[in-house]
């Protein structure tokens, strides 16, 4: 049986300004170009430029008469809400005064070729018929940005037959694939580790040599024993002595386990930009915001000018008020999505002088001992804000120092208690916790109790759970993986 009941319930909902802000501000300097030329194509009263001097002569404040018919987001308009020079000249550089004389803060995204398309050209110089170069196609897509081709190829054939109404089965498939795995860089497409270790062993310029014929032996026979160390057991099995694994080892570990990480100048370095630019004078901090890769935005004064016409024109007939209602709204839009860019750069400002204030030793001199402990909540009261817009700024912003370009996250730790009671940044254990690693025996590693034990003597009070978290974050293998013929 059904009922009808009344229930009263509390929620919070953002408003469509709110949730464009929020997007925005996430948005790294690198990508705020494209985001404003997206808002450019689809809103029409958004424009590039400089704001005009309005001329006040032939502005006027324009009431609508339809606003109790259309609600309130067709209430009184004014121009000059559209045609303010605040809304012009919206790009900051440090307390937010901008001139054009001032030296332009940009720095370019290096061009590069992708290793896809590099791919794609090597598959062209192949003697492959329409067909064998779309199942070709179909395997270059497959490859991950690591190298790999991860997907059975029992789904790339389904996928071929779904999208390109080609059939084909595991032997032609293969017989592809490996023609794939001749191109360069060596190692692509493979589908394991393995696979990658041995197409490029087995691609060695001197494939009789000793060396390369003892390695492709242990990663083709005894690769569960390579991975995990087990030496002794590879040298009996494979009847070599000493000198005869130890070369083959070396030669093994000088192989590319991620051969479309690196590409030989195929995919080039990507520069970042960083969103902050800091600036030493006299020893007084100087923070500006690198914003002038963004075009200057305005209203367009001749969408706001068809309120005008619209006031003299017969304000009964039915298109002409949907015609304007249309066009209020994308001034509004407009004017929206201007506040928003002023709004985000100020909340940024806002966050990294918070930020350096609070780290302000290491922006002396980057040593990293000198951080902080300091987390987003530090930063969110010190700016009276929400922890998630802090956490919005901090995740994909970076800034130039003097000491080079760190990310915002760098500077956010948890802090340890050391034996005189205060509390270091979990950076400073980091530190030395790799300068631990880096000088030990590397034939006699040191286990996580050892470090445990040596960073109780150098007076950081921490736990060996923590010491093997702080190990895997800094991408150190255990002991057994460190050890060293």
């Amino acid at each position: 049986m059904q009922k009808l009941t009344l229930s009263q319930t509390l929620s919070q909902k953002l408003s469509p300004q709110q949730i464009q802000f929020i997007k925005l501000l996430q948005v790294p300097t690198a990508e705020l170009d494209a985001r404003i030329e997206e808002e450019l194509e689809i809103n029409p009263a958004l424009e590039e430029g400089k704001e005009e001097a309005p001329e006040t002569s032939t502005e006027e404040d324009y009431e609508d008469p339809y606003a109790e018919e259309y609600g309130d987001d067709n209430a009184e308009v004014n121009l000059d809400d559209y045609l303010d020079d605040e809304y012009g000249g919206y790009k900051m550089q440090g307390d937010g005064n901008y001139s054009p004389d001032e030296e332009d803060h940009e720095f370019p995204i290096s061009f590069q070729t992708s290793l896809h398309e590099q791919l794609i050209t090597q598959l062209n110089f192949l003697k492959l018929d329409e067909r064998q170069k779309l199942i070709g196609l179909q395997l270059i897509g497959s490859i991950e940005n690591d190298g790999y081709i991860r997907r059975e190829l029992t789904s790339i054939i389904n996928d071929l037959v779904f999208s390109q109404n080609i059939e084909t089965d595991i032997d032609e498939m293969e017989e592809i694939l490996r023609k794939v795995q001749t191109f360069d860089p060596a190692g692509i497409a493979a589908r394991t580790l393995q696979e990658c270790l041995i197409i490029q062993l087995e691609r060695k310029e001197h494939p009789d040599d000793p060396s390369v014929l003892h390695a492709l032996a242990i990663v083709q026979d005894c690769f569960e024993e390579f991975t995990k160390k087990h030496y002794p057991k590879i040298q009996k099995r494979l009847h070599l002595n000493e000198d005869e694994i130890k070369d083959a080892v070396q030669l093994i570990t000088r192989l590319n386990p991620k051969p479309g990480g690196v590409a030989d100048g195929m995919v080039r370095t990507q520069y970042v930009i960083p969103d902050f630019i800091l600036n030493s004078n006299g020893g007084k901090f100087e923070i500006s915001l690198n914003s002038k890769n963004a075009p200057e935005l305005r209203i367009s004064r001749s969408y706001a000018e068809l309120f005008d016409t619209y006031d003299k024109s017969d304000k009964k007939d039915k298109k002409l008020k949907e015609t304007v209602s249309f066009v209020k709204q994308k001034l509004d839009s407009a004017k929206w999505f201007i506040d928003a860019i002023k709004q985000r750069q100020n909340t940024l400002l806002k966050t990294m002088e918070a930020i350096l204030e609070y780290q302000h030793p290491f922006f002396i001199d980057g040593d990293e001992a000198a951080l902080r402990p300091m987390i987003l909540k530090d930063i969110a009261e010190k700016i009276d804000m929400d922890i998630s817009t802090v956490s919005r700024v901090a995740n994909s912003k970076s800034i130039q120092t003097e000491f080079g370009v760190f990310p915002l996250k760098y500077f956010f730790s948890e802090g340890i208690a050391t034996e005189s009671g205060e509390d270091v940044s979990n950076r400073e254990v980091k530190s030395v916790l790799q300068g631990m690693v880096d000088g030990e025996d590397k034939k006699r590693p040191l286990s996580d109790d050892k470090l445990v034990k040596m960073l109780n003597k150098k007076g950081y009070t921490i736990a060996r759970r923590t010491v093997a978290k702080y190990r895997e974050q800094l991408q150190i293998p255990v002991a057994r993986l460190r050890k060293k013929l």
